[in-house]
């Protein structure tokens, strides 16, 4: 791949993280980066732990599925500071363990506990896939999220007889500002970027709700089938994507921003000369 792949193009930034780095790779391949938030923002709060935490540590349950290792880690350290710490790690270890992501994994081997069945693809799919071959009826089972609920799991475990499904979800939600969503939806439909870089499935979700409520959604597609290239840096976020419709993303083997970028660069370089 040559040095200038990206020479001219106009590559969005969709997320709120890192952006000045990214945007420096974007630019070494002689690319335009537009940085256009559509994360909002993800606030932890506390006290929505307090009573499942406390409950947990009292009961347990037979099955933990923990999603993500972020979310893992701060139920850990909420629970240290409720005095609970030993009592919930006492209760993890004495359920089978479900995990999804290679992050959610790593938690699990700096704490000595070990799952049951993961996936590292890192996807809800892959997991219920793994989760299949198992039995649940009858079983109480406790899911820790992060950003986003879970149904399609939810309805998976409950369709399986599980007899109890909670879903721990500490945090509370403000989406990103509608004036940048707009600005960017304005962007495409002019044609005036070229790619637009997902990194979360929470920014693809944000996009497609703005276009949906405003009509704009079979625009949105087209968009995105004809004209201008969606990036996503893994499968999560590809699969948020093809949710909605997207058929054509670039994903890259590696799930890191600088990888997204150079397997952009790879993909307009063998599209040279063709329209895309």
């Amino acid at each position: 791949m040559s040095i200038n792949a990206l020479q001219g193009k106009r590559i969005v930034i969709a997320g709120s993280r890192k952006t000045d780095e990214m945007g420096m790779v974007i630019e070494k391949q002689g690319g335009i980066p537009i940085v256009r938030s559509l994360q909002g923002l993800t606030m932890f709060d506390e006290e929505l732990l307090e009573e499942p935490l406390r409950n947990f540590a009292k009961q347990g349950a037979d099955w933990v599925i923990l999603t993500t290792g972020m979310g893992s880690e701060q139920l850990i350290n909420t629970a240290d500071g409720l005095g609970l710490k030993q009592a919930v790690l006492d209760r993890l270890a004495e359920a089978k363990i479900g995990t999804r992501g290679y992050k959610t994994s790593a938690f699990l081997k700096r704490t000595g506990l070990k799952a049951v069945v993961s996936t590292d693809d890192g996807t809800m799919d892959g997991l219920i896939e793994n989760l299949a071959a198992f039995d649940f009826e009858g079983q109480i089972v406790w899911i820790q999220l992060h950003g986003e609920s879970a149904p399609k799991l939810v309805r998976f475990l409950e369709n399986k007889g599980a007899s109890q499904v909670e879903s721990v979800l500490p945090y509370k939600h403000v989406p990103p500002d509608a004036a940048t969503v707009e600005m960017l939806l304005s962007e495409l439909a002019a044609g005036t970027v070229d790619t637009v870089c997902f990194t979360t499935a929470v920014q693809v979700h944000y996009l497609f709700k703005h276009a949906i409520e405003s009509g704009r959604k079979e625009l949105l597609l087209n968009i995105f089938g004809q004209h201008i290239v969606a990036a996503a840096v893994g499968k999560v976020t590809a699969a948020a994507l093809k949710e909605y419709g997207v058929e054509r993303i670039i994903v890259p083997e590696l799930e890191r921003m600088g990888a997204l970028v150079i397997e952009i660069g790879r993909y307009y370089e063998q599209a040279e000369g063709k329209e895309v």
